[in-house]
């Protein structure tokens, strides 16, 4: 196994929000990943996830980017700009200059990197208008940065498998867990690493929803998804304000 030990930082989609464990703290895709790693690698894989929901690309990388850098990892994730794509005062060109700068930094220390295209998750969201372009111009700027240093791109945006709401959770922004193993298969078939099959099996799309009842289903959501997010953004307060990463020093891989 070529690698050694796995840092994964950045924001929910990073950090597992909402794949839960049984005691309600969050798996995800990074640590499906670094177990399977783990499993090849032996008892002495180090493994560390610093990822925090809400929490925006400048925050990774003052907060995160320098302290999986300290541990010297050989592989490192690096996935931010989804909050801020939702903000009016986002600029995604001055995003992909500053990525630009990180992913170079990171590669200077010999470690590998992992990019990532978002998913197609506008197709379930308003605002498409604004977002959408917001979202083309860091997919195409990051697949330009994993191409000029090097780093190994899983283009989830190119995967239509992920236009099924099942891989989705009731919140339509965060994966599911069926979401989550789709998106860890594809990291380690980006790696070179056999993923469990089980993991790209694609669940049936639902029946269609009737028109009222999908209408229901829209207020419902924005009740209780949206309505709580711009009181947040009102607030100047961010989801993941008072939390800690899930998995802060790197060491070896344990399942809860």
């Amino acid at each position: 196994m070529r690698w050694r030990s796995f840092v994964a930082v950045g924001d929910s989609f990073t950090e597992g929000l909402d794949d839960a464990y049984p005691d309600g703290s969050f798996r995800g895709w990074a640590d499906l990943v670094a177990a399977t790693l783990a499993a090849s690698a032996g008892p002495d894989f180090g493994y560390a996830n610093l990822a925090i929901r809400g929490r925006l690309f400048d925050n990774v990388v003052a907060e995160q980017v320098p302290a999986a850098l300290d541990m010297r990892p050989d592989l490192v994730s690096f996935a931010a700009g989804g909050n801020d794509v939702l903000r009016r005062s986002c600029d995604p060109y001055a995003l992909v200059e500053r990525a630009d700068q990180v992913i170079r930094e990171i590669r200077a220390t010999g470690a590998d990197v992992l990019l990532f295209r978002f998913a197609n998750v506008m197709a379930r969201l308003p605002g498409q208008r604004i977002l959408g372009p917001r979202v083309a111009v860091l997919n195409q700027g990051i697949g330009e940065i994993a191409e000029r240093h090097d780093a190994t791109l899983v283009d989830l945006y190119a995967d239509d498998v992920f236009l099924n709401p099942v891989l989705w959770s009731p919140d339509r922004l965060h994966l599911s867990a069926a979401g989550h193993r789709r998106v860890a298969a594809r990291v380690l078939t980006a790696l070179g690493v056999s993923p469990d099959e089980g993991w790209l099996v694609v669940p049936p799309h639902p029946a269609p929803t009737p028109w009222l009842a999908a209408r229901g289903a829209d207020l419902r959501w924005l009740r209780q998804y949206l309505a709580p997010w711009v009181r947040r953004r009102l607030t100047g307060r961010s989801s993941g304000d008072t939390l800690l990463a899930k998995r802060p020093l790197l060491e070896p891989y344990v399942d809860r």
